[in-house]
């Protein structure tokens, strides 16, 4: 009898201690100023909608923004908890789901580094309590997971948060130009740094923490030279269709270890693929790919391929507001032949065309690329200039300024 007090004391005990160290760490989390000027992201009111639904699943690049959304929803419920899988006093909280019952906001961040995370958020979910809602942020592409295992499927909704675009920035009432994107890109610290040299510091430490911790932690990468070499490689070949091959041969590796690397950093939100656009899809995949960067800090180029991996970014925000928001069938690919006549970008719904688009840093006359899609096959189509004194039609081909193009994309 003696013993079996002792342990019930001994587990009330240590319910005590985590429930203190958890109200503890949501104080330290909700208390801190944000360094980052206040702002609001667009997405704010989609997400708060969200989670009276069903669970949020918040993905995007690291420092993008994630937690600095997620403090500022948590400021709606009364009592919100956030836990960090990457913190250990949150994995055990996490592990014995020791959260009060009066707390209305789970927060679980990098959650997907947990073992059977799925299985773990389908019981909470399954189980909580009529009151509670439950928001997941990460830093890798959380919808990817879906792939192995059992499916989250009907108990939440997608949002990708990526960093700030020349149409967001326009319609949250925040001053920029087409330069400072250039120059800094749109990661909200940088970005929205006093002094250049900070916002250089920044990026510094970003790359370093990224092939450091993220990219050797995800999928068991020992080889920390190559995977750096590869990511060196396509810095600097933004805008060009990238063969797996030649980068294999530069980087002394394997065309699969190339492709491999790639999906890595595709899968933590450091680049993107755009495919060239075929009906038949596995065409498509076989074709070689551009890459982007979602921080065009990281382009090693002149400002016309710093321009195209803007546009690409922002086309692509474009692109995840119609399928997150509208359920729409809506993808970005770009244009090419074996003729080896390209265009940059086309947005494709439902299966078919919706517009091409051709980037330029100065030329208002539209490319011979752009004016033969569009007469041999009546695509609508647009060039964008960033330097151009006025908007005009030529061929049928709309030229409109960058800036006017980007603010008026979907967010």
């Amino acid at each position: 009898m003696v013993k079996i007090l002792a342990k019930t004391i001994e587990g009330q005990m240590r319910q005590r201690r985590l429930f203190c160290s958890l109200l503890q760490k949501s104080r330290d989390f909700f208390a801190i100023d944000c360094k980052i000027v206040s702002m609001r992201r667009y997405q704010y009111d989609a997400i708060l909608r969200d989670l009276g639904k069903k669970m949020v699943l918040l993905s995007g690049p690291r420092q993008a923004g994630k937690t600095t959304l997620a403090r500022s929803i948590a400021k709606e419920f009364s009592s919100p908890v956030y836990l960090t899988y990457d913190r250990m006093e949150d994995r055990r909280i996490i592990q014995e789901e020791a959260w009060l019952p009066s707390t209305d906001l789970l927060i679980f961040d990098e959650i997907h580094k947990m073992p059977l995370w799925k299985n773990y958020l389908k019981g909470v979910y399954d189980t909580k309590l009529s009151h509670q809602s439950i928001l997941v942020t990460g830093s890798a592409r959380l919808e990817v997971f879906n792939q192995v295992g059992d499916s989250l499927a009907g108990r939440y909704f997608l949002h990708r948060l990526l960093p700030l675009s020349p149409a967001e920035c326009f319609r949250v009432g925040v001053d920029y130009s087409l330069e400072r994107f250039l120059e800094r890109g749109g990661f909200p610290e940088p970005f929205l740094a006093n002094d250049l040299i900070d916002a250089n510091r920044w990026r510094l430490q970003y790359v370093d923490s990224l092939l450091r911790e993220d990219v050797l932690n995800f999928d068991n990468i020992h080889n920390h030279n190559a995977i750096r070499l590869v990511f060196e490689l396509l810095r600097q070949r933004v805008g060009s269709t990238v063969s797996y091959s030649s980068i294999a041969e530069d980087a002394a590796i394997s065309p699969n270890t190339v492709k491999a690397y790639i999906q890595v950093l595709e899968a933590l939100y450091i680049i993107f693929r755009v495919t060239p656009f075929s009906k038949n899809i596995a065409r498509s995949l076989l074709k070689e790919p551009k890459i982007y960067f979602f921080d065009v800090g990281l382009v090693k180029g002149d400002n016309g391929a710093k321009l195209e991996n803007l546009v690409a970014g922002s086309l692509l925000k474009h692109v995840y507001a119609n399928v997150d928001y509208q359920a729409q069938d809506y993808v970005l690919h770009y244009l090419n032949t074996k003729e080896r006549q390209e265009v940059d970008f086309a947005l494709i719904r439902n299966g078919e065309v919706e517009q091409i688009i051709e980037v330029k840093s100065r030329d208002p006359i539209p490319t011979a690329h752009l004016r033969y899609f569009h007469e041999k096959y009546n695509m609508p189509a647009v060039q964008i200039v960033h330097d151009l004194k006025r908007p005009r039609v030529d061929h049928g081909i709309n030229i409109v300024q960058a800036n006017q193009f980007l603010t008026q994309l979907d967010l």
